[in-house]
């Protein structure tokens, strides 16, 4: 069984609909995806409705933390998604995200960088915009040769001349909302230095204390040495580990089923779960 369960669409930063994401991983090999777009769960029903016979949908969100002055992503698996004080945050979350870009997009004109809302807006579609968004209008501009470049001081990295901050959840309440909603909370990609920054085996021992139930260890961010002392991390702590490929389509370069997880790892999550069930494809 191959179980990615970390992946992204159009909704929010991916570029692709939902139901061609669902496509994309039956073709791949995949039998159990999660669509985990950021802070929202407008995906899941289109997803679910493109299910092939034999697979499976976990609905889930990526949902955006703040932990000492740097960003921290909490997978949610199987919450309710009407649960409201979770739905509130979620919103609160992405009108934030909308307020940020368009102060993005005015210090990149004060920089006379030719980069506009509508022109943005032709990128997100119906999505909430992002910085991921601005990052390849930044690319298309000719401004920056890569994604990667943008999210530097010089664009909009943290710091950077275009930067601008935004709400984000303290990570142990954020944990605390996904358990108060029947979820399942797992850290995404706590060691992907390329982002600038980490998470420590000590503020994971923290969130673990207050409900954590995994740790993505195998990410393609990630390398073998921290793979393996997150893998000794969740032992200790007693977390399950799992992998996924975190797809964002062309971005990440149409990586689905790069990364999955265990069987076990997969019961375990199950197991934790009260706010949902998967989908299932059935004959039609």
């Amino acid at each position: 069984m191959r179980i990615d369960l970390h992946s992204h669409s159009s909704v929010s930063d991916g570029t692709e609909p939902p139901a061609d994401v669902v496509r994309r991983a039956h073709a791949a090999g995949v039998d159990v995806l999660a669509l985990t777009d950021h802070d929202t769960v407008a995906g899941h029903a289109e997803a679910a409705r493109a299910l092939p016979p034999g697979m499976t949908l976990v609905r889930g969100m990526e949902l955006s933390c703040r932990l000492h002055d740097h960003s921290l992503h909490l997978l949610a698996y199987l919450f309710d998604p009407g649960e409201p004080e979770l739905s509130a945050e979620r919103e609160r979350i992405r009108d934030d995200r909308a307020h940020r870009a368009r102060g993005i997009v005015q210090r990149l004109a004060e920089l006379g960088v030719p980069v506009t809302w509508e022109g943005l807006q032709r990128i997100t579609g119906d999505s909430v915009p992002g910085r991921p968004h601005i990052a390849r209008a930044l690319v298309e501009a000719g401004v920056v040769s890569s994604v990667e470049e943008a999210f530097t001081p010089a664009w909009i990295g943290p710091g950077g001349r275009a930067y601008v901050d935004r709400y984000a959840l303290d990570p142990v309440r954020a944990v605390a909302l996904v358990r108060a909603a029947g979820g399942v909370a797992v850290l995404a990609h706590p060691r992907a230095w390329r982002r600038g920054y980490g998470v420590t085996d000590d503020d994971i021992a923290r969130l673990a204390a207050v409900g954590l139930a995994g740790v993505e260890a195998d990410h393609p961010d990630h390398a073998h040495d921290d793979r393996a002392r997150l893998r000794a991390v969740a032992a200790e702590l007693g977390l399950f580990v799992t992998g996924a490929s975190d797809d964002h389509g062309e971005p990440t370069g149409h990586r689905l089923g790069a990364e999955t997880t265990s069987p076990e790892a997969y019961e375990a999550l199950l197991a934790g779960a009260a706010g949902a069930v998967p989908d299932q494809g059935f004959t039609r």
